[in-house]
């Protein structure tokens, strides 16, 4: 397979290509041919000029046609953790990421993908007499490959708008962005830009200093309009829309613009609500109606379709009000040398410009020409390909060039650009990404061997198929075997799985869910783009099930998407009741949030109905002591935690429920002591040993003991042994809660709590678990500010933020505030909904703690006496006893 071009569209056909085939495990050769240092970058993305900004939003600029924030969080990752789907990224930074989304998709494919570098340029390609393509290249040497992608980019401009006076001067730069172009203009030198559009912006801005006039020209003398700074969301365009001559289009476009402008004030949420059928629109005019759009329209469209970054355009209105920027309509007709070296540029209607250099911003050019890209021309007079629509681009069929007899049989692709004669909006990478991916399901389809159903599959360790090799699904298992004892390493066991099958979907899928719900560091959308790939392409009902499952959790929306999802899993387990993962998933115990029920009933049925399929099985039995205990049933938990525990004594369920077992019991020294005798032993390789120790240090502050709780905090909970989202839940709240209770005096150290977690993690929580933690966190840290933003966040998010986080946020600022009266009133009012947060009651608690300290500061002594008494029949507590006692009388 032979690739002609790095650029944007050539690395975009590699990434699918590769990661494609690494999938379905199709073996391939995959050679780039491009001159360039670095693929991805090409002449657009290699410019390293900061002020260069892309033209499109980087939540369009993903390389990924079903993953549209994977740009964005390779920014987070890479410095920029503030950017937004808004914003407008430096070219230079795309053109990196799409260096780096390149390489990683090599090391994926690595054993099933060769990929090799060529640096020069292909000057012919001609057909083998076996039916193979015979690439010509620059350096003498050839390469002959089953199937071709030419991902050339843009025709190359001509300049034949340009007198034969200017072209023979040296002070004509035809190519700006070649290295060095512009390096001989003067400090001082005025320079004239022939061409208006995003090509002349940019080199303006280049260009632009005090003392320099920068004169740009064009037919019509039109700039490109700014993108809005805050934009809105699409209008749908109207109705059969694509079926119209061009007259009635342009009447239907008008009123389209009109009602945009009037219901929202903006036209530019009507252009881009047009932009996925353009090509359909286009397909559905004539030649004659086309060749019309080109001479009338077509400038007027490319003006507000193709627009400038927000502070592109400030930078440019500045250049213009200080008149160091001067924009012009007209038309060259001659030039001449004057004696100082200069050169005098006149147009049509007798004007005069005296420049010291003329710059061709007209960019690429339509049509292709021969004479200028032998590549091209060759498979032109070879009959190899055939000029498309109005000779703009080539004639292709989804990608296929099409030859001098129409037909398309042949291996030979192009995307991008080329295509622009038959789609005409071709050119911007969410166009390219989605046929880059159409160009490689188009070459591999012939090479994917066909499943073999007859082939016995490996199986989980409950007797599960899986839908890979035995390499991968060993890795798989062990993988599901620490997740189900709650022992660390369980994603590095699923992305080795993934990594020995990229095509297996339950590994991806795994990997998503303990990033979205565990704190794994992955990149959650990116597995579930792969994961729900893979099980199209070879998954059977139970792991299309599975994904659709872990697709739910993640992506559910406000409304009714968390109860979706929780419906989703029940049905999952209803047909397949020994899925240990999705059963894991469905019970709110350590690791995972559970389902969303209020009162833990469902979670109960789930384990009862499933329990039988394990045929005594110590998995479920740890998982309903958990739930006994939450239900109040302290004894019966004990008892099953004890059995699971007699069969696994690392069972992290068994534990958590008997460390529960003993707070709810009041056995606090017994608890601590047989907790810490845990995490020291079979506990040791536990994946949550932080809440492990939380939980021994709940106990010490039950015993009101504070200088074990510091010491117990510096030793298991500081930062050092604590990041991510254990931070919040065990770290910070455990900071709060011994402020709150007068276990540490003095200023507490969230800000290193605060520090091992992401903003994204503190201040846009995905779940409501997580959020609650996030707003104590940031109460203890005195954060007012962030707890207002995490408050604006939870309004609209899911209905359980909407409905508790919020109003919660809000209690906290109160106290952050010392409203306490309005702490006490919003803090008792929430805690009868707190269950439909999730965690465990003890970790609920942390909400009645503070109301506690809200109560004594507002000075209702009464109340607060009644709460503790209310606390104490509960459970014991030297703690609470202590404090009762200090009440006044």
């Amino acid at each position: 397979m032979a690739v002609v071009g790095a650029g944007a569209a050539g690395a975009l056909v590699a990434v699918q290509l590769c990661e494609t085939a690494a999938r379905r495990r199709t073996p391939l050769d995959l050679v780039l041919i491009d001159p360039a240092a670095e693929a991805g970058r090409g002449t657009a993305y290699a410019t390293e000029v900061p002020e260069h900004r892309l033209n499109v939003p980087v939540g369009g600029m993903s390389c990924y046609p079903d993953d549209a924030g994977h740009f964005r969080r390779w920014l987070c990752r890479h410095g920029e953790s503030t950017v937004t789907a808004a914003d407008f990224a430096s070219r230079h930074r795309f053109g990196s990421y799409l260096a780096d989304t390149l390489g990683r998709a090599v090391i994926t494919a690595h054993g099933t993908v060769a990929v090799r570098r060529v640096r020069t340029r292909a000057t012919g390609c001609a057909q083998t007499a076996d039916g193979r393509f015979a690439l010509r290249l620059a350096d003498g040497t050839a390469v002959t490959a089953d199937s071709v992608v030419l991902a050339t980019g843009p025709a190359a401009g001509t300049a034949r708008w340009a007198p034969a006076e200017l072209r023979g001067s040296a002070r004509f730069i035809d190519a700006p962005w070649s290295p060095g172009a512009l390096d001989a203009v003067g400090a001082d030198d005025d320079v004239l830009l022939v061409g208006a559009g995003l090509t002349a912006v940019d080199l303006a801005l280049v260009l632009d200093r005090p003392g320099r006039t920068v004169h740009a020209l064009s037919r019509s003398g039109l700039l490109p309009r700014p993108h809005a700074v805050a934009p809105l969301p699409p209008v749908p365009p109207p109705p059969g829309i694509t079926a119209l001559p061009l007259h009635r289009l342009r009447t239907a476009l008008r009123l389209h613009f009109a009602a945009s402008m009037r219901d929202h004030g903006d036209w530019r949420p009507a252009l881009d609500g047009l932009r996925p059928v353009i090509g359909a629109v286009w397909q559905g005019l004539t030649d004659e109606e086309r060749a019309e759009f080109l001479d009338r329209d077509a400038t007027r469209w490319n003006v507000h379709r193709h627009r400038m970054a927000p502070a592109t355009a400030e930078a440019i209105a500045r250049a213009r009000a200080a008149h160091r920027l001067r924009v012009h309509a007209g038309r060259i007709t001659a030039a001449r040398p004057l004696a100082d070296g200069r050169i005098a540029v006149g147009l049509a209607d007798g004007r005069e410009f005296d420049v010291a250099w003329v710059v061709d911003c007209t960019g690429p050019g339509l049509r292709l020409d021969p004479s200028a890209d032998p590549l091209w021309g060759g498979l032109l007079a070879d009959g190899l390909a055939v000029p498309g629509p109005l000779g703009i681009g080539v004639a292709t069929d989804a990608g296929r060039l099409r030859d001098a007899r129409g037909a398309t049989h042949r291996p030979l692709f192009t995307l991008g650009a080329p295509r622009r004669g038959e789609l005409w909006e071709t050119t911007a990478i969410p166009e390219i990404r989605a046929q880059a991916r159409e160009v490689a399901e188009a070459v591999l389809a012939p090479l994917t061997r066909a499943p073999q159903p007859t082939r016995r599959r490996p199986t989980d360790q409950f007797g599960l198929p899986l839908s890979t090799h035995a390499a991968a699904a060993a890795a798989y298992r062990g993988g599901l075997g620490r997740v189900i004892t709650v022992r660390a390493k369980a994603a590095e066991a699923f992305a080795r799985a993934t990594a020995l099958d990229p095509g297996f979907a339950l590994g991806h899928a795994a990997l998503a869910l303990l990033g979205h719900e565990c704190g794994a560091d992955v990149d959650v959308h990116r597995e579930l783009a792969d994961a729900q790939r893979g099980v199209a392409e070879r998954g059977d009902e139970r792991e299309r099930s599975f994904v659709d499952v872990v697709t739910r959790r993640i992506e559910a929306p406000g409304g009714d998407g968390g109860a979706d999802a929780d419906r989703a899993l029940v049905d999952h387990l209803d047909r397949h009741p020994v899925d240990a993962f999705a059963l894991s998933i469905a019970v709110p115990t350590i690791a995972f949030s559970g389902v969303g029920d209020l009162d833990g009933t469902l979670a109960q049925r789930l384990v009862e109905h499933t329990a039988p399929a394990y045929d005594g099985h110590w998995f479920p039995t740890s998982l309903l002591a958990f739930l006994r205990q939450e239900q109040g049933r302290v004894d019966e938990a004990g008892f099953l935690a004890t059995a699971a525990l007699a069969a696994e004594p690392a069972s992290g369920h068994a534990a958590h429920a008997m460390a529960h077992v003993h707070y709810e019991s009041g056995a606090h020294r017994a608890g601590r002591d047989w907790l810490d005798g845990w995490i020291g032993g079979q506990g040791r390789g536990a994946v949550h040993r932080a809440h492990f120790s939380w939980h021994v240090a709940l106990h010490e502050l039950a015993l009101d003991d504070s200088a074990a709780v510091r010491r117990r905090w510096f030793a298991q909970l500081a930062p050092r042994q604590v990041g991510g989202v254990r931070a919040l839940v065990d770290s910070g709240s455990l900071l709060w809660r011994a402020r709150m209770t007068r276990n540490w005096t003095g200023s507490v150290p969230v800000e290193g709590v605060l520090d091992a977690v992401a903003r994204d993690l503190l201040e846009r929580p995905a779940t409501a678990f997580t959020a609650l933690h996030s707003a104590v966190t940031l109460t203890a840290a005195g954060d007012l500010a962030a707890l207002r933003r995490l408050r604006t966040h939870a309004a609209g998010a899911d209905p359980v933020q909407r409905e508790v986080i919020a109003p919660l946020c809000h209690a906290l600022e109160d106290v952050l505030e010392e409203r306490w009266t309005a702490a006490v009133d919003g803090l008792r009012g929430l805690l009868p909904t707190l269950r439909r947060v999730g965690g465990s009651a003890a970790q609920r608690e942390v909400v009645e703690e503070t109301l506690l300290h809200a109560l004594l500061e507002a000075g209702q002594c009464d109340a607060a006496r009644h709460l503790l008494e209310e606390r104490l029949d509960r459970r014991s507590s030297p703690l609470d006893r202590r404090r009762l006692a200090d009440l006044p009388h």
